[in-house]
């Protein structure tokens, strides 16, 4: 540091949090100038800094999914955008680094001295992008019908709004007003990183925030390296299996080979199904975020989650399965549901390795469901989508119960409260409750999911994505698995089962009823 002396490790650790509040401080910016419940009450977005060289240096505590992927939408903009001052990029295509099309990505340069410095990156998913349903996460065969696709293009240049092309994108959805109220919610909480980066250089310098910035990838990079070299090596083999596509009734498989030699990882998708007709298609940013989080979760030392983080770490995911798809491959469900297959698969390899240190299966899902169509509450018709995901169980761990009714792996959104739901659609909430006995037994026992219901005030299509309905989340070492998800059309109080992945037209009155399902247990059960 130029201006004061502090030893290095103090240093590093007064970087970090600085690098780490600017992005929360985004985030807050983001949560609390947003239109949508999605985004204000949700919280379904996510904030990081990057380096010049496109390597992610500090991230918010937000989604998985987002920040994991995030690397590879930067990669992709800095290879086909010049960036200058003032400029504000925008992209949400999932083959060049995205992950579904309701995700939006804008990217801000930071210059200092005339050079590009830095980079300030969120990622937010909007409640309708177009496409053939509300809420953009339709049961789709083919990218085209999902939504605008919008590949890396400057939405500012120079501090000028191209409002030709935010014209364009807002004629293409159905809530062109809240999907302008959060671009530009967007927009200024990159803002606050530019200005805060620009305040850290005026108070040390830039040479040192750079160095900083290297320091912690390359201390993220050796306590990952650490971390693999604690593991005995072997080759550590799992599969697991979604329930279908939403379009035929084929199982779709995920196999994984996670081969640990010394303090280097090879993670083999080799074997996965091929990429399938619906929309659980994952790209590869969606599979290298997985990997990233499980083995980030596996570190014990709080250390910055950054992209030092998978360096050790060498993933082969090949072209054209469900782990990597080609375009035009349907993805919306598989940045939600594929992911958290993934996710489990490497679970459940790695539990042969470190089984003091990996849960049971969570449940494995997100629930997702959509509802659009026009509210009529004022008098003045007006579109709406609602899009929301519901947690349910996690699995036990080695030395204690899952935790019940939450978000886990992936997702780490919160839910829409009661009040807000109502306040902002035509839809209300008739149950909501915790799902007992849901969680597999076991010596520890899974968590139960949650049960919700909401009335549909309106005519309304509405979209279902969800997993774990045939298949169960498995337990480990002798536990249970935990129950099956299970969806209900309640119309005239009659009960209707839905299936997993599923589009119907509703009308006033109907319930939709979303039981998720359980974390496996832990442990060969208890006799009495």
């Amino acid at each position: 540091m130029s201006k004061h002396v502090i030893p290095d490790a103090v240093q590093l650790e007064i970087f970090r949090h600085l690098l780490d509040s600017i992005a929360e401080e985004m985030g807050v910016t983001l949560r609390y100038s947003s239109y949508s419940p999605n985004i204000k009450e949700r919280r379904d977005f996510s904030c990081a800094l990057f380096d010049f060289q496109g390597n992610m240096v500090a991230q918010a505590s937000h989604i998985p999914v987002h920040l994991g992927a995030m690397p590879l939408s930067v990669e992709s903009c800095m290879r086909r955008i010049k960036f200058l001052p003032g400029d504000v990029v925008m992209m949400n295509d999932p083959f060049l680094g995205g992950t579904h099309l309701p995700d939006i990505t804008l990217i801000t340069p930071i210059f200092y001295s005339g050079k590009l410095f830095a980079l300030a990156v969120n990622r937010a998913h909007h409640s309708d992008i177009g496409g053939m349903s509300p809420g953009s996460m339709p049961i789709s065969t083919e990218l085209y019908q999902e939504g605008v696709i919008i590949p890396p293009i400057k939405l500012v240049v120079q501090g000028k709004t191209n409002d030709a092309l935010l014209e364009l994108l807002l004629a293409n959805v159905r809530t062109p007003e809240e999907r302008a109220g959060d671009i530009r919610a967007q927009i200024a909480a990159n803002m606050k990183g530019v200005d805060r980066i620009a305040e850290l250089i005026s108070r040390y310098s830039a040479d040192d925030l750079t160095a900083a910035m290297q320091r912690l990838i390359e201390y993220s990079e050796r306590i990952t390296r650490q971390l693999i070299a604690s593991l005995p090596n072997g080759v550590y083999r799992f599969s697991d299996v979604m329930d279908d596509d939403g379009v035929t009734t084929d199982k779709v498989e995920i196999q994984v080979s996670v081969t640990i030699k010394s303090d280097t990882v090879l993670v083999d998708f080799s074997g996965t199904s091929r990429q399938v007709a619906g929309s659980i298609n994952a790209t590869r940013a969606i599979t290298l975020a997985a990997t990233m989080y499980v083995f980030r979760s596996l570190v014990e030392a709080d250390i910055p989650t950054n992209s030092g983080c998978l360096l050790p770490i060498d993933v082969i995911t090949p072209e054209g399965t469900v782990v990597n798809a080609s375009m035009p491959a349907a993805v919306a469900g598989g940045n939600v549901e594929t992911s958290q297959r993934i996710t489990d698969v490497l679970l459940g390899a790695l539990s042969q390795a470190c089984p003091d240190r990996v849960p049971a299966a969570s449940q494995g899902t997100m629930n997702n469901l959509t509802i659009g169509g026009v509210d009529l509450r004022t008098g003045t018709p007006i579109p709406f989508a609602y899009y929301e995901t519901i947690g349910g169980g996690m699995g036990a761990c080695p030395n204690r119960d899952g935790a019940d009714a939450i978000h886990t792996h992936m997702t780490n959104t919160l839910n829409t409260p009661i009040e807000a739901l109502e306040y902002a659609y035509p839809l209300r909430v008739r149950r909501y409750e915790v799902r007992r006995g849901s969680g597999g037994a076991g010596l520890y026992r899974g968590g139960d999911g949650i049960i919700r219901e909401i009335e549909v005030l309106t005519e309304a299509q509405v979209t279902i994505l969800s997993d774990r309905r045939i298949f169960a989340p498995y337990g480990l070492d002798g536990g249970d698995s935990g129950m099956l998800g299970c969806n209900y059309l309640i119309r005239d109080e009659v009960e209707k089962v839905l299936s997993g992945k599923t589009s119907i037209n509703v009308r006033p009155g109907d319930i939709i009823s979303i039981h998720t399902p359980g974390g496996g247990g832990f442990g060969i059960p208890p006799t009495i």
